[in-house]
C-alpha cells in the first residue's frame, strides 16, 4: 500500500530537481521513492563504526592456520 507524506524545501530546489527529473524521464516521486529505498537500507552509521572499532581492536588475532571444513563445522 502506497502512502502519500509531505515535505517542505524550497521552491527554487523543488523546480530544478522537476527539470532535472524531467529531462531523465521521470518524476521527482519515483526518485524520492528510490532515495527513501536506498536510505532506509543503508547501514546504520554508528553501528558500522562500532563494527570498525571492534575490528581494530581484534586486529592482533590470527587463527594460526587454515581449518579443514570438517573442523569449521565441528560444534
Amino acid at each position: 500500500m502506497l502512502r502519500n507524506i509531505t515535505l517542505s524545501a524550497d521552491d527554487q530546489l523543488i523546480a530544478h530537481a522537476r527539470n532535472k527529473a524531467d529531462a531523465e524521464n521521470t518524476s521527482l516521486n519515483v526518485e524520492f521513492r528510490k532515495w527513501l529505498a536506498g536510505y532506509a537500507q543503508a547501514p546504520d552509521s554508528a553501528a558500522v563504526a562500532r563494527f570498525r572499532a571492534v575490528m581494530t581492536q581484534m586486529a592482533h588475532v590470527e587463527a594460526g592456520r587454515s581449518f579443514t571444513r570438517d573442523e569449521m563445522n565441528e560444534r
